[in-house]
């Protein structure tokens, strides 16, 4: 099997430019949408958030996740693409894209890499880095 016949491609997106630029990508590699699965990431909430202070509804995760949801059926729709699978998980996103590729049987990992260097790197570090040393399957990062 090739690199381009995988059955289940994982695309994590964070909604910047070049998630869906590697969205893109991977519906390109299979010609079949239904083959791709996209997640996003979540973070948790801190104490100090201002919806955590003030105790406000929008900080339920199921609201998260339906803002999230709307986000994304209004991002594909601009793209005019569809049947992609989404999903969205709360919590850290390295580990949330690995237990993800786990759970759903992913043959493939495909990712944007930021390209941070140097100290921005060593401070911040790298979600695409953590992937491709822990992911249970290959993992294809594009370069912009």
């Amino acid at each position: 099997m090739s690199l381009f016949e995988k059955e289940r491609i994982l695309v994590p997106i964070d909604f910047s430019d070049i998630s869906f630029d590697a969205l893109r990508e991977a519906i390109d590699f299979t010609a079949d949408p239904t083959r791709v699965y996209v997640l996003h990431v979540v973070p948790h909430l801190e104490a100090t958030d201002p919806g955590m202070i003030w105790q406000s509804e929008s900080v339920s995760n199921d609201s998260r996740k339906e803002h999230v949801q709307q986000a994304f059926d209004s991002k594909m729709e601009e793209m005019g693409l569809s049947g992609v699978h989404f999903s969205t998980a709360i919590g850290d996103p390295s580990s949330e894209i690995i237990d993800y590729a786990t759970t759903q049987g992913i043959d493939l990992i495909v990712l944007p890499s930021k390209g941070k260097t140097g100290i921005e790197r060593f401070l911040l570090g790298s979600v695409a880095e953590r992937v491709v040393r822990h992911a249970h399957c290959p993992v294809l990062v594009l370069r912009s």
